[in-house]
């Protein structure tokens, strides 16, 4: 039998001439070197801004090298406005929305995945229809739910849980729970059955180990999106010393030196920058895991 050969864009016989592959490495670097400078020259502008004095800053000209270095601007802007309790709150309000996360969309994805309700699949359409959705679109309906919680009627504005409740609804991430679980043998289940195990044993003992990769992208899902978001807290958290970092550099960018506003906000990407870098193999990894059966 012949052997088959990979299709790819460009023929092994374009390759094997000098002029094509010179134009498939050209167009390679190029496009490897503009998706690089479109995603790495803003940072490197915000960080080499928070270097320069406000005076420079304020200049119509742009200058790529500070014509003076004042790293003081971090310190300076960590002290004077307080940037710590911000963080601070910044990280209770991740790590909430992490754990109440997990523990929604987890049962959510195993009751769809493995106890197979009556109307699974119409509920699970239900969720992802939810992502066709605009996120301005669903600002009032949330917001009214979290004034006056239904059944309950309990107002939770400025309070973490306006945070932790509407987070815990991500359909996305019950997705591709979902996806993985539907991977695991239902051998391993059944065996794990006879030997006594409940639905809660089978869930923490037997998919919750198997399922690490995929719970990795969940959880820094979980952080970077409320880590990030603006315009939910600006919203629902309105006292001072209660809002995220995000929040809080908007509502003194004001009173603070335009260097000083930067070296904030680098601060405040810094950790999400370095928990993609750390973690970015486990992303590539729970996202692909569960596509393909063996």
């Amino acid at each position: 039998m012949a052997e088959t050969r990979d299709r790819t864009l460009i023929s092994p016989s374009e390759m094997n001439r000098r002029t094509g592959r010179f134009l498939y490495r050209f167009v390679l670097v190029s496009t490897l070197a503009g998706f690089t400078l479109a995603f790495l020259l803003p940072l490197y502008l915000m960080v080499s801004g928070a270097l320069k004095s406000s005076a420079e800053l304020a200049d119509s000209s742009l200058t790529l090298v500070p014509r003076s270095f004042h790293p003081e601007a971090y310190t300076r802007a960590w002290d004077s406005v307080g940037l710590g309790h911000y963080f601070l709150n910044t990280l209770v309000l991740a790590a909430g929305a992490w754990l109440a996360q997990l523990l929604v969309d987890v049962a959510a994805a195993y009751a769809l995945s493995k106890l197979r309700p009556v109307l699974g699949n119409v509920v699970l359409g239900m969720m992802l229809a939810t992502l066709m959705l605009p996120v301005s679109a669903l600002l009032v309906p949330t917001y009214l739910a979290v004034t006056d919680v239904p059944l309950l009627h309990l107002n939770l504005i400025d309070t973490p849980w306006a945070i932790w409740l509407p987070a815990c609804a991500n359909a996305f991430n019950v997705f591709i729970l979902k996806r993985f679980f539907d991977q695991i043998p239902a051998e391993l289940m059944d065996a794990a059955r006879i030997d006594g195990a409940g639905t809660v044993r089978v869930l923490v003992s037997v998919v919750l180990p198997l399922s690490r990769p995929v719970l990795a992208v969940v959880s820094i899902f979980a952080v970077v999106g409320v880590w990030k978001d603006f315009l939910w807290p600006m919203l629902v958290l309105q006292s001072p010393e209660k809002q995220p970092i995000t929040v809080a550099l908007l509502r003194l960018s004001q009173d603070m030196p335009a260097n000083q506003l930067l070296a904030g906000m680098v601060m405040a990407a810094v950790p999400l920058l370095v928990l993609f870098l750390i973690f970015q193999r486990h992303i590539i990894a729970g996202l692909t895991a569960g596509g393909l059966k063996g």
